[in-house]
């Protein structure tokens, strides 16, 4: 924007077409640059603002209509849930050979040591379901659902600290300012209910280890109507909708009406499409007055559907109660629902607390799947499970009996997907002997995302946002899809 002063000496603001309409004197080059301009900031703020996304059609058929992904922060141990290493156990208490690490950097955490000694798994595994897959003890209802599962044991990453992994995951980068995957998609494909927001954010009450950064489920250089909305546990589910004492819900209606009379005046002054994104925010925000509250309210749920998901369902803000939440959002159609159960960073004392995280999480996933596959949403949900690294195959610090912890590991990891026609009862990729690095069928972080992709129908290198000068996109300039996992 730039300003002039008029003769009364006031300033006035104006936009890019009336800068390159002063500034070229009328001239036809500068009519017709302004007019180009004109049409394509109409254009994006037409776009932004609908509720269909930018896409006017897919790039092909779509097997999933929404996602629900169970991000579990703070870098799950692979070796003690999925990735069944017997050799650990054999070779407890020696070094990791240094033709294993190749000279990996290491964090500074355990870059210090003295020693990098080897320490397997306290807990027994078992194989299950049409793939054999190895699962721990820790996770008895995960295995009874194996067969609805792909286990991806090769996912890797490039970052060995928590908010660029994590940041990386949720935005394609590493460094803050792009926007979310669930930002990519409200902008793509836009929202499937009028009433609700497209992209929702839930996260665990009683986990936070560390900080979840609202970035992570924000719209970065997108319109802001992109961005995710947390869902909090107590109180309003959302800040500030409702109407304040003596403020009616007539006299609401009546004032946003007038400021979108107000915003499409300036609108046509200005040509910014944030004008348009600021007035959908606000009419969101006043059909979430009503729809916010119902599918918050569990009174409809039976008896049967509660005990599937536990004891915690029945407590606002845990990750079973969050599942249940979940699969009401999925039923009414939002896009992509971000659970976050933060938590799992075990740098010590790991044998006690990831009994506590799987005690957590373990029934909760088990019976999301299970009542999605009930409702016949599973065909068309895709649920994705996993976090931003996995841990080293060597204890940090020493090991002392029925203790040891695990530090940051980004060479190999474990993610596991279900729905909307990825192949059930699968496993894709390994590790080698020493469960430190993808040994067979490597899925980087980009894979994972245009995969994701794929599932809606989208070309992850076909939606693209113009910023500053070039083209971005969520996979940034690599990734390709899993093709092995589809069904």
């Amino acid at each position: 924007m730039h300003k002039h002063e008029t003769p009364t000496g006031l300033t006035h603001v104006f936009g890019r077409r009336s800068f390159l309409n002063r500034s070229c004197a009328g001239s036809l080059a500068g009519s017709m640059a302004g007019m180009s301009l004109m049409h394509l900031l109409t254009k994006e703020a037409s776009a932004s603002s609908a509720s269909g996304g930018i896409l006017s059609q897919l790039h092909f058929p779509a097997k999933a209509k929404r996602v629900i992904y169970l991000f579990m922060s703070g870098g799950p141990s692979q070796l003690d849930l999925f990735d069944y290493k017997p050799l650990l156990q054999q070779k407890q208490g020696e070094d990791l050979p240094d033709s294993v690490r190749m000279g990996q950097r290491l964090t500074g955490m355990s870059g210090h040591q003295a020693r990098l000694p080897l320490v397997g798994t306290p807990f027994k595994f078992d194989q299950h379901g049409p793939s054999g897959a190895w699962i721990s003890e820790l996770l008895p209802h995960t295995s009874k659902m194996a067969g609805e599962l792909c286990f991806i044991r090769s996912v890797h990453t490039e970052h060995i600290n928590h908010d660029p992994a994590i940041t990386f995951c949720q935005t394609g980068h590493h460094l803050a300012g792009r926007p979310s995957i669930g930002a990519w998609l409200s902008y793509g494909l836009g929202s499937a209910n009028d009433n609700l927001p497209t992209f929702v954010v839930l996260i665990s009450k009683d986990r936070i280890d560390q900080p979840l950064y609202a970035r992570l489920w924000g719209n970065g250089f997108l319109p802001s109507m992109h961005q995710g909305v947390p869902f909090r546990n107590a109180g309003d589910p959302v800040l500030f909708l409702r109407n304040p004492a003596g403020v009616s819900a007539e006299s609401r209606r009546k004032l946003l009406d007038r400021l979108a009379e107000l915003d499409q005046t300036q609108f046509q002054e200005l040509h910014d499409p944030e004008i348009n994104a600021r007035l959908a925010q606000y009419e969101m925000a006043y059909r979430m007055q009503t729809s916010v509250p119902q599918v918050m309210d569990l009174s409809d749920e039976s008896a049967p559907t509660l005990e599937l998901y536990g004891e915690d369902v029945k407590n606002p803000g845990t990750f079973a109660a969050n599942c249940l939440l979940a699969r009401r959002l999925a039923e009414r159609d939002v896009r992509f629902i971000q659970l976050y159960h933060p938590g799992w960073d075990h740098h010590g004392a790991l044998p006690a607390r990831i009994k506590q995280l799987t005690k957590d999480v373990d029934q909760a996933c088990y019976a999301l799947i299970t009542d999605l596959k009930q409702r016949g949403l599973l065909d068309e949900t895709l649920v994705i499970w996993g976090g931003e690294f996995g841990r080293t195959n060597y204890c940090q610090g020493k090991i002392t009996p029925g203790d040891f912890g695990r530090d940051h590991h980004p060479r190999c990891f474990t993610v596991w997907m279900a729905g909307a026609g990825i192949k059930p009862g699968y496993v894709h990729g390994s590790t080698d002997e020493f469960g430190y690095s993808a040994a067979e069928n490597p899925v980087d972080m980009h894979d994972l995302q245009a995969t994701i992709l794929q599932r809606l129908g989208i070309d992850h290198e076909r939606l693209t946002y113009k910023h500053q000068g070039r083209d971005y996109r969520l996979t940034d300039v690599s990734g390709k899809v899993i093709k092995e996992i589809l069904a």
